[in-house]
């Protein structure tokens, strides 16, 4: 049941992409659109295979639905407002590349590192998930699981690196799908993750024994040298 579980899970993952994109473009030859589909096929699969060892109850938490029990209303307003957020940046990006086209597209040099800024965003992500056990997709106290504070691994650099490959991520998309106009709506993407962000942290503070003293020490969230 599990495998199923986790099987169906992927085709979601892909789906969330692969609909928002293809179905507003009109058309499924856009071969940039099948090219980032294709990288969060491998991308989600790899993940899956690099944690099913010794990350099953990891896995098991990140199948669980946006919102659930023990989860604050705020948190789960924001998860929902960054997934529509998210949601909305393929969508528009879809309709600009493929549609609108609003600006002129961006060169081969800059398209090609959105590329590797999405690349570099799964495997942030991909890092973060493997060092801690308790990054689970919405923000609570996992007493049942004996959480604790996580310093080691990408989390001694930055307090939220899942965030971090997010951030990399929706910078990326529209580059490599060619609409600068995108790379301009990914800022409401990032305005709801820094929320977000704040919000998760506060809560921590208050509820995780230890992150105080974790985040004097760790002093950036989301972006080395910068915040």
């Amino acid at each position: 049941m599990f495998f199923l579980r986790l099987t169906v899970g992927i085709g979601f993952n892909v789906a969330l992409f692969a609909i928002p994109l293809f179905l507003p473009a009109g058309t499924l030859h856009w071969w940039r659109g099948w090219v980032l589909v294709a990288s969060v096929l491998i991308g989600t699969v790899g993940a899956v295979v690099g944690l099913a060892s010794g990350h099953r109850a990891l896995l098991e938490e990140r199948l669980k639905p946006p919102v659930q029990k023990g989860q604050p209303l705020a948190d789960k307003i924001l998860l929902l407002s960054l997934l529509t957020t998210f949601l909305g940046l393929l969508v528009f990006t879809s309709l600009d590349a493929n549609r609108l086209h609003w600006l002129r597209r961006p060169g081969t040099l800059a398209s090609s590192l959105g590329l590797v800024l999405c690349a570099a965003g799964w495997c942030c992500a991909y890092l973060g998930l493997r060092e801690n056990a308790f990054a689970v997709s919405v923000v609570r106290h996992q007493q049942e699981r004996n959480q604790v504070v996580v310093d080691t691994g990408p989390y001694s650099i930055v307090r939220h690196p899942l965030y971090a490959g997010g951030l990399l991520l929706v910078v990326g998309i529209p580059l490599w799908l060619e609409s600068y106009p995108g790379s301009l709506a990914a800022v409401a993407v990032i305005t709801t993750l820094v929320l977000r962000i704040v919000f998760e942290g506060g809560f921590l503070r208050r509820e995780l024994n230890g992150y105080d003293a974790y985040a004097e020490r760790v002093r950036y969230r989301l972006v080395p040298f910068l915040w």
